[in-house]
């Protein structure tokens, strides 16, 4: 609910403070007072598109701050959070317009985008008028006014549901089907690839296996005759030759050497162990050194396979075994893809049935909910004068989406027997604000979460017409807000709020103003607008009446 709304240096208005009510509240004036200047700087806060040039002649900068009440479980509370702004039961929009055209919006005194300002708007503010190409002339909103009337949400919850599941069925059977085709055009390649792998079956560290024993096989002929001559040195013709004598003739004589041979003895002792470890060692490698010249061929020819086949898959030769069980996976999901296609295909054909069904089901409860609009638009079409008008809401079928399978657009006839069309298209200027209201009196409903301003709706009606229109109004305000622009005195009179917009001149300078008005000033406001600038007794005592009906 619209609380107040602070006008600074906008247009004709230098400063301007104004505080709302619940109900209907009424602004009037003369012609070219500045009503349209109060709903442009409305529509200014709210991010709307409007006039170019705002600032008033002189000043720096145009200021507006508009203040809303929401309730808990307001709308307007999940488009704050989702911005990460500052929320609350009261709301702040502030926007400033620099007189070289530059915007900043403030939203609870943190910076915000027209984006923001824009969203909240939609939760906020509805403008209803001859013009209005945001609400219920624009044919895209019309669906979603249905389905609100009839009360389908669950059902539409429901398409929505289904349209996720078939949305998601087929991207996997797009991404399979794909995959698939991908793998067919490299069959050949994966068949042959993975036997030719099976077929040599490198192991890991194999390369370097078969390099060290490559290596070593080319250089055992050259190294092979120094190790044996140094096997011989080492044996019983050598050096272990040699150390048994000694041993033998230092025993020989050790007794009579006063123990000064023991310790060389037993020295000579440990020599001989560590030389039969080297004779081992030796003989070791001399056996190692022993191959087939045929083995040198075969392991030259596996090191040579092996790191071709890497070079070939552009992966180290340790990692083949791996590279092997990839392709081969591969493979086997493509032998397999043919089922898994199948149960894919069937996924998509029971997320489609699903959703045919919700769809249609919530196409019945439109179709219902149409002719249920339809005759209550046509019951309040008649004490607006335009009991021959038809008013008749159109579903057809559209594209499926997450919304369903109809096009739903609100068509008018002003004629029993003429051809319908859309709103804005049939009806003249003063039927279109009839059509509008009647409309709108049926689809509200329980909702006011919005504040519903109407722009002259009343242009063109007059009488017992305007009263119907002033009745209306009043209804819609039941227990929400409305704001209504008008040049009506019946419809004036049903405001339980009202609003006088005037100018003056000051210091040269035309400027406009808005006063509240008491009852009092209510009779010549609404008198004025019976008789114009000259106020008789007669119009008086009509005002009168008006506001006591």
């Amino acid at each position: 609910m619209l609380r107040a709304l602070d006008i600074r240096d906008m247009l004709i208005i230098d400063r301007l403070e104004l505080t709302f009510q619940p109900g209907l509240n009424a602004l009037t004036g003369e012609t070219g007072a500045g009503k349209s200047i109060l709903l442009d700087s409305l529509g200014f806060v709210l991010g709307w598109r409007g006039r170019a040039e705002l600032v008033r002649q002189g000043a720096v900068q145009g200021e507006v701050v508009a203040e809303f009440e929401l309730s808990p479980d307001h709308p307007a509370h999940a488009i704050l959070a989702e911005a990460g702004l500052p929320a609350g039961e009261e709301l702040i929009l502030r926007r400033v317009n620099t007189a070289e055209g530059r915007k900043t919006a403030w939203v609870n005194d943190r910076r915000c985008s027209g984006e923001v300002l824009r969203a909240l708007s939609e939760t906020l503010v509805e403008l209803h008028g001859q013009h209005d190409d945001r609400g219920l002339l624009n044919p895209r909103g019309h669906r979603a006014m249905l389905d609100s009337y009839s009360g389908a949400g669950e059902q539409l919850a429901d398409v929505r549901t289904a349209w996720s599941e078939v949305s998601r069925a087929r991207k996997a059977l797009a991404q399979t089907e794909a995959a698939l085709t991908a793998m067919r055009a490299e069959e050949e390649f994966l068949r042959h690839s993975v036997a030719e792998l099976d077929q040599l079956n490198p192991q890991p560290g194999e390369d370097a296996d078969l390099d060290a024993r490559r290596r070593l096989m080319q250089g055992a002929e050259r190294i092979r005759d120094d190790v044996a001559r140094a096997f011989d040195l080492l044996g019983g013709d050598g050096a272990e030759g040699a150390m048994s004598d000694a041993v033998r003739w230092l025993e020989g004589v050790s007794d009579n050497a006063g123990g000064q041979l023991e310790e060389p003895i037993a020295a000579l002792g440990r020599a001989s162990i560590e030389l039969g470890e080297a004779q081992d060692g030796v003989s070791a490698c001399l056996d190692a050194l022993e191959f087939n010249p045929s083995e040198l061929e075969l392991t030259e020819e596996r090191l040579f396979a092996i790191r071709a086949l890497a070079r070939k898959h552009d992966v180290a030769p340790d990692d083949l075994g791996g590279f092997a069980e990839t392709l081969r996976d591969r493979l086997n999901r493509l032998e397999a893809g043919d089922a898994n296609l199948a149960d894919q295909r069937a996924a998509v054909a029971a997320a489609q049935e699903r959703y045919d069904a919700a769809a249609s089901a919530l196409s019945a409860a439109r179709q219902k909910a149409a002719v249920e609009l339809d005759t209550a638009v046509m019951a309040e079409l008649a004490p607006l004068k335009m009991e021959r008008a038809v008013f008749r809401t159109e579903v057809t079928p559209g594209d499926p989406g997450p919304e369903g399978i109809d096009v739903v657009a609100f068509t008018v006839a002003t004629n029993p027997g003429a051809p319908s069309g859309p709103l804005n298209k049939i009806a003249s200027g003063g039927e279109l604000s009839r059509f509008l209201l009647a409309l709108k009196v049926c689809l509200t409903g329980e909702d006011s979460a919005h504040t519903m301003i109407f722009d002259e709706i009343d242009r063109g009606v007059g009488g017992a017409t305007a009263d119907a229109v002033g009745r209306r109004l009043a209804s819609l305000a039941d227990g929400g807000q409305v704001l209504v622009v008008t040049h009506s005195p019946q419809v004036a009179a049903r405001a339980a709020h009202h609003w006088r917009v005037q100018k003056h001149v000051t210091a040269g300078q035309t400027l406009s103003t808005v006063i509240p008005l008491a009852d009092p000033d209510r009779v010549d406001e609404i008198a004025r607008m019976v008789a114009g600038d000259t106020i008789t007794d007669e119009a008086r005592a009509a005002a009168r009446a008006l506001l006591d009906a």
